[in-house]
């Protein structure tokens, strides 16, 4: 007995769209399915000509429908969008809002962790880019946010080369390994520097926040620039509702220039979570952390040894907590983000694990 339509549609809706992350039914996408002894085919319209994730739709369509009984193959073709059908697609992504209103795209409930620095070169970038995969790990639906501007890192940390789309005036990031991201350096050419100024800086930091379909992600991670300066004052003002960690490496000017971080995150109504010691031992020492942390009234949330492998996987695009897991740093970023995790607030606004009194 041949398959019915509905049938191929019922099985259909386990083919996900890999970067909306909603399945193909649920989006419109899928025409044109036509049954011939036992044969299928169908057509996906996707929202821009030469989608690169093609293969994806293929291999799951095949999963698809090898558990529908007397479908003996398939056909599938590929078309594009019209302008009509992208704009209906943004609005119902938009929850039924038809154009750009400025209103900031983050659920009400999804959790903002800022990780800062008092300056560059504490390794704030490759921490955060490994806590985003570890809070994905513990099974987080993330967003990352690469808020660096000068210094974008993240997309080659985590091996994402995929730009983003845009799909009437709506801009889906890139997803890998369930992680979504969006950084300034997928709209350069290159190594090419920004030059920008404050209002620039706001405008962009803005559009990635209400122009950018994050979807249903619990948690973003946002790489802060270093310092105190327009982007960090903009963000508070965006999000005020951030929690802020601030990274230091164990070295007593490193731990003065991280401690103005903190003031800024408390001057800007952000909530202030906890300090990580970076690269302890050997040449930078150790301790400097906790001393932060002590003089804060603030949570050490962990120590990350120094270690080769750690540049190493960044270098190579490949997250140590991922693709090393067994390596010490890569367990003191999980612990460091399991420590994250029991400082959750609570719907009441409390907080699940209660901070150490400081005498």
């Amino acid at each position: 007995m041949e398959p019915s339509r509905e049938d191929i549609l019922k099985a259909l809706e386990q083919v996900i769209d890999p970067e909306l992350r909603k399945p193909v039914t649920e989006l419109d996408m899928v025409r044109d399915i036509e049954i011939h002894d036992g044969v299928v085919a169908l057509t996906i319209v996707l929202t821009v000509a030469g989608c690169p994730l093609r293969d994806s739709f293929e291999q799951q369509v095949d999963q698809a429908l090898a558990g529908v009984s007397g479908v003996t193959g398939f056909e599938l073709s590929f078309d594009v969008m019209t302008p009509e059908e992208r704009q209906a697609l943004t609005q119902k992504l938009r929850g039924g809002a038809p154009e750009r209103d400025g209103v900031i795209r983050i659920p009400a409930e999804c959790r903002v962790i800022a990780v800062a620095s008092g300056k560059g070169g504490v390794g704030k970038s490759t921490l955060s880019a490994n806590l985003a995969v570890a809070f994905a790990q513990l099974g987080h639906q993330v967003g990352i946010l690469d808020a660096d501007i000068y210094g974008h890192s993240i997309p080659h940390i985590l091996g994402i080369h995929q730009k983003p789309i845009s799909v009437d005036q709506m801009i889906v990031p890139p997803v890998k390994d369930d992680l979504k991201l969006m950084s300034i350096g997928f709209f350069l050419d290159g190594n090419e520097p920004v030059m920008w100024r404050g209002p620039m800086l706001h405008r962009a930091l803005e559009q990635f926040l209400t122009d950018v379909h994050w979807g249903e992600i619990d948690t973003l991670v946002v790489d802060m620039p270093p310092g105190t300066g327009d982007v960090s004052i903009s963000l508070g003002q965006l999000l005020p509702r951030a929690e802020v960690v601030v990274v230091t490496t164990p070295q007593k000017l490193a731990q003065d220039v991280a401690a103005r971080a903190a003031s800024m995150a408390k001057k800007t109504n952000m909530r202030l979570l906890g300090v990580v010691e970076n690269m302890s031992g050997d040449v930078f020492g150790s301790g400097g952390g906790e001393s932060l942390a002590d003089e804060l009234g603030v949570p050490l949330l962990g120590t990350v040894p120094l270690d080769p492998v750690l540049r190493e996987q960044g270098d190579a695009g490949a997250p140590i907590v991922s693709a090393q897991p067994e390596a010490e740093s890569a367990q003191a970023i999980v612990s460091i983000a399991q420590e994250i995790e029991a400082l959750r607030r609570e719907p009441s606004g409390g907080i699940l694990k209660p901070l150490p009194l400081v005498g």
